[in-house]
């Protein structure tokens, strides 16, 4: 998952020097001094640092790396415009946070532990410019839950819910970090997987249906089973991610009706 970096708290800073507090602590950088007071939540009145509420004062190792991420020179800063870059600066990092965290949960899904399927499309975007700059094999499997839609209108959407959890935590686990799981809606997951050969894909495809198939969710007392059909599509050069899923798609609806022909064929006895 990618997170934000130091380098875009101190362009964000830079962004915000232009507007506001921000420039007025600027300008007493320049002066050595601040040019004129700023409101007291930003800044302490006199030298009282303890009306900036910013806990113990800084050491000289921490404020000389504050200033170098700054880009700012120890001998041009006073010490009340230190305090309030300070602030600023654990302000910044603090949005910062909770912008990671809002990107995180708006790419998870509701039920399952993995991602969404807008997430997962992103995922499968920059898996496709790696394949196409690197020519780096890679493939995407589509998951399709058997029997999931009986269960559910004979047991409820507690049962479901359950085993979909139950799929998306068993996928989540049995592949690579560097690998993508997403549920792409109803009882339906995809699953990247990078610099995977078709024979990998395949055999990776095979594990992980079986894996499905041999377990079991226990919900209000009973076991729910349900069987897994899975689609393989290796990913070529010139292609968008809808294309490819619908072409994993196709895939798993062929291997899901040779099955059933095949069980059908030993049932009749020829």
């Amino acid at each position: 998952m990618i997170k934000p970096t130091n380098g875009a708290g101190v362009a964000m800073f830079r962004l915000l020097l232009k507007n506001g507090p921000v420039k007025e602590a600027a300008a007493g950088v320049q002066s050595g001094r601040l040019t004129r007071p700023l409101p007291p939540w930003r800044i302490p009145r006199g030298e009282r640092r303890t009306d900036m509420a910013l806990g113990p004062a800084r050491t000289e190792p921490e404020t000389s790396e504050l200033l170098q991420r700054l880009g700012l020179d120890a001998r041009d800063v006073s010490e009340p415009a230190i305090e309030v870059l300070a602030r600023l600066t654990l302000e910044l990092e603090a949005m910062r946070a909770q912008l990671a965290d809002a990107e995180t949960l708006a790419d998870r899904d509701t039920l399952a532990p993995v991602f969404n399927r807008r997430a997962f499309l992103r995922g499968l975007h920059r898996t496709m410019s790696e394949v196409e700059r690197y020519r780096t094999p890679a493939a995407v499997l589509y998951i399709d839950l058997d029997g999931f839609k009986a269960l559910n209108d004979s047991f409820g959407h507690g049962a479901g819910d359950a085993i979909l959890r139950h799929v998306g935590r068993l996928l989540v686990d049995n592949v690579r970090e560097s690998d993508v799981v997403g549920r792409l809606g109803g009882d339906e997951f995809g699953v990247i997987l990078n610099r995977a050969t078709a024979d990998e894909a395949r055999a990776k495809s095979a594990m992980l249906s079986a894996a499905i198939n041999s377990s079991a969710v226990v919900y209000a007392g009973m076991h729910h089973r349900v069987r897994a059909s899975v689609g393989v599509h290796p990913i070529a050069l010139v292609e968008d991610p809808e294309y490819a899923i619908a072409r994993a798609d196709e895939a798993m609806y062929a291997e899901k009706y040779a099955r059933r022909a095949q069980q059908a064929q030993a049932f009749s006895g020829f």
